[in-house]
């Protein structure tokens, strides 16, 4: 449904008063992953590594420097007019607050009718289509036509998944959905999220910063780290058994719910991220990383596959690489 080849977003910094030196921001650097249809993809890492540019430049709202990005078949470097339109009732987004993407002078029902206007849709269809909606959010129609101000976090959440439904999108871009949300929330959010994914056959790219819902959510996970794509595979390998040593104090920083497991020992990511202006030839996580030697700081890491799904960007990845499948552990 989605696939990423070398996909490269760079920004310049602005020239100074007597310079006009502008140096490279790369965003999202040579990233290559695929997200197959029906199914459900993570997209994690801290602030700043590239997840949100990456989701721009995939709806089409920041043009790409360099790659391809193939959405269902279309090449969106070589789209026609034609095919953005399709593009733009195939592919949805949900953002992490709904308040601020909801017109607060507009009711519900007209939020949701808008993107179906705009596409042409018959007035009176667009009005069926958005009680229709509402039923697969499970809410009343009755809200139908309260204001956002009038609506729980949980509610406006709601309407804003009933508005990316209303054009039978394909592919869905979800940016952090759940993070303003209580947590009893979230998990109705998540819950619901599934099932329609279920019904409706959705693929979804999921962004979060919460490793417990990406973990619960999603089929494969794609982590990133400053502009690259450092670990991706099924997310139940990644979350127990990470590869890359970024991978694994993700992992270690996001709460132990089963009390069990709780004394496990951990290995906690110290120091800042780094510049994304100011980036060496080797490794971008080398200054924080436990295992870091000379090399990884002269050649940049190469794809090493495990042959079970999984990829990881490392010179020294956690897992022995010559064990057989299923018996793979934990090098270091």
């Amino acid at each position: 449904m989605l696939e990423l080849r070398g996909l490269c977003k760079y920004f310049h910094t602005p020239g100074g008063m007597f310079s006009s030196d502008r140096k490279p921001i790369r965003a999202v650097d040579g990233v290559s992953f695929k997200v197959h249809r029906g199914e459900i993809v993570g997209l994690v890492g801290e602030s700043g590594s590239g997840k949100t540019t990456l989701a721009r430049v995939v709806l089409g709202l920041t043009e790409m420097t360099a790659g391809d990005v193939i959405i269902d078949g279309i090449d969106l470097g070589k789209a026609t007019r034609q095919d953005m339109k399709k593009l733009h009732s195939e592919v949805a987004v949900v953002f992490q607050d709904p308040a601020s993407n909801l017109n607060p002078r507009q009711t519900v029902e007209s939020s949701i009718m808008r993107p179906m206007i705009l596409h042409k849709v018959p007035k009176e269809e667009a009005r069926k289509r958005a009680g229709e909606v509402m039923d697969m959010v499970k809410m009343d129609r009755q809200y139908l036509e309260s204001y956002p101000h009038q609506l729980s976090g949980g509610q406006l959440q709601r309407i804003s998944i009933a508005r990316a439904l209303a054009l039978q999108p394909k592919l869905m871009i979800l940016d952090e959905p759940t993070s303003a949300l209580d947590v009893s929330v979230q998990a109705q959010i998540l819950n619901l999220l599934l099932d329609l994914q279920d019904s409706l056959h959705l693929t979804y790219l999921v962004i979060t910063h919460d490793l417990n819902v990406i973990r619960y959510i999603s089929d494969r996970i794609a982590v990133m780290y400053l502009g690259k794509l450092v670990e991706f595979g099924p997310a139940e390998e990644i979350a127990v058994n990470p590869a890359h040593p970024y991978t694994k104090s993700l992992m270690d920083s996001a709460p132990i719910l089963d009390p069990e497991l709780r004394g496990r020992e951990k290995k906690l990511l110290t120091g800042d991220p780094g510049s994304l202006v100011k980036i060496g030839k080797g490794c971008r996580f080398c200054d924080r990383c436990d295992f870091c030697e000379d090399h990884c700081r002269k050649e940049e890491p190469k794809e090493t596959d495990f042959g079970d799904g999984r990829i990881v960007f490392c010179h020294h990845p956690l897992i022995d690489v010559s064990a057989p499948a299923g018996t793979k552990d934990v090098a270091v």
